[in-house]
């Protein structure tokens, strides 16, 4: 799998951004990893949920940060893929067994299975991808506050559509999917308020916390009906999340034969996927890659700490995608718009929650 380079946008993700991440949110690493120089046979690893590490999304962009990081150390890494929820305890007991120094596991479904080998192996250092804080002394969580970006998504959904109706769906409500859903409805609602418009949204209820999900993050029928089912409303932007199931909407818009938009998560579709890079208006995304470099490194240095790293619109942790094709049938004003809009979630004028959101 090669290492795919992520355009940044709105200050999004920016290597200064990155930096102040790590260091306002764990201990940070210097250029070099900091501490003292990392042993040749220090073997990190990494066990992936059932997306696999091609799922263009999470698991990717957390193989890619890996993969940097055992570049820069000259060593070599391990990793194994899961193929159903049942695989995931005997795939980190098989890296444990290996004698891996770290072990990153990747997403929400892993959790249980990873506090549990954590703390049947004192002396292993475990550090977990879009899982709060364990309160677990050797795991360490890399999570993102991601409800502010999916905000000016759906801001942005919101001046783009022509119908007046967007819609989103999930794989499975687990907070590092609601968080996106939370943020992109309330980012159209203030659109509605500021603009006087009457946008709706299908797909996910804030309040009431109900909505579509497709029970996992495979790109299936079930994905692609869901898809489907928004379409058939007059939704002509759609924020598939889950993994690969933004498939499954770029097969269902195909189908249609409709003009209808997908807004991506995590990675930059338009770089990840460039497949459907005629259907992306921007991608709400995650610094994934670089969390978990930096969590490496440091305990490749013995470093290894597991106060959280927690990304967000302040430290440029989270931010949104360029517009990419779609840059000329966005309006004139948006982009200023958008950096406006950034200040006030930034500064607290504007407001974007979420139960999911990580503790700080």
């Amino acid at each position: 799998m090669k290492i795919i380079s992520r355009k940044t946008a709105f200050s999004a993700l920016a290597s200064v951004g990155v930096v102040a991440l790590l260091s306002a949110c764990g201990t940070a690493p210097d250029k070099n990893g900091g501490g003292s120089a990392a042993s040749n046979d220090f073997m990190p690893c990494m066990v992936s949920d059932e997306g696999g590490f091609d799922d263009n999304s999470f698991n990717q962009l957390s193989f890619e940060g890996l993969q940097a990081a055992t570049e820069q150390l000259g060593v070599k890494s391990r990793e194994v893929e899961s193929n159903a929820e049942t695989d995931y305890p005997s795939n980190l007991n098989s890296m444990v067994d290996a004698g891996c120094e770290i072990i990153v596991s990747v997403g929400f479904k892993i959790a249980e299975a990873t506090a549990e080998a954590a703390q049947a192996n004192p002396d292993v250092n475990f550090a977990i991808v879009d899982v709060d804080d364990m309160g677990i002394d050797n795991v360490q969580s890399i999570i993102f506050d991601t409800v502010g970006a999916a905000f000016l998504a759906g801001y942005v959904a919101a001046d783009t559509t022509t119908t007046g109706v967007v819609g989103t769906f999930g794989g499975a409500q687990i907070p590092s999917v609601t968080i996106f859903m939370d943020g992109f409805v309330q980012g159209v609602e203030y659109y509605n308020q500021q603009k006087g418009t009457n946008v709706s949204v299908l797909g996910w209820d804030y309040k009431t916390q109900t909505g579509s999900f497709t029970g996992g993050f495979e790109a299936n029928q079930t994905a692609k009906s869901a898809a489907t089912a928004l379409i058939d409303q007059n939704a002509d932007i759609i924020m598939p999340v889950g993994g690969p199931i933004f498939r499954s909407a770029a097969a269902a818009i195909t189908d249609s034969g409709k003009d209808v938009a997908i807004i991506g998560v995590d990675a930059d579709l338009f770089e990840s996927a460039p497949e459907f890079q005629s259907m992306y208006l921007t991608s709400v995304l995650k610094g994934l890659a670089e969390g978990v470099e930096a969590s490496v490194l440091a305990a490749a240095k013995g470093n290894f700490n597991n106060t959280p790293f927690v990304g967000t619109l302040e430290n440029g942790g989270v931010g949104i995608a360029p517009f990419h094709e779609w840059e000329s049938r966005v309006s004139a004003t948006l982009a200023d718009e958008l950096e406006t809009v950034k200040a006030g979630l930034i500064d607290g004028s504007i407001t974007a929650t979420s139960d999911a959101s990580p503790k700080q």
